[in-house]
């Protein structure tokens, strides 16, 4: 069983700063792309940031320059780093990964649960 725990979210004013984790456990052999995406209330589910097991980086237009992916693949987690943070940020961010159980199966997207970010004053 695979299982990606995320962790970090919260209140936070206009302006601030968090930091998301999203750690993957369980019995597989590699993790190859993690993203971070997320959903407003009433919205679909976006992506936000992309990162590759090497380190290459993509981000949505919307938080480049304010947001930071990066992934520590000893500890098969990935983390994402929110600067100056407005209303609009405000969301549930879910991790994603791309994960091979075994030698020769295929790769599966797993999603952690979800964790809440709201901007407020």
């Amino acid at each position: 069983q695979v299982q990606l725990v995320e962790s970090g979210g919260g209140l936070v004013q206009p302006g601030g700063s968090l930091t998301l984790s999203c750690a993957a456990s369980g019995s597989f052999r590699d993790i190859r792309l993690m993203a971070w995406y997320r959903q407003a209330p009433g919205k679909q589910r976006d992506l936000v940031a992309t990162v590759t097991y090497t380190g290459s980086t993509n981000y949505v237009e919307s938080v480049k320059g304010r947001f930071t992916i990066s992934r520590d693949n000893a500890k098969n987690t990935v983390y994402l780093r929110m600067n100056n943070l407005n209303s609009e940020d405000t969301a549930v961010y879910y991790c994603n990964a791309n994960i091979q159980r075994s030698w020769g199966t295929s790769w599966i997207n797993y999603w952690g649960q979800g964790t809440q970010v709201t901007v407020s004053s």
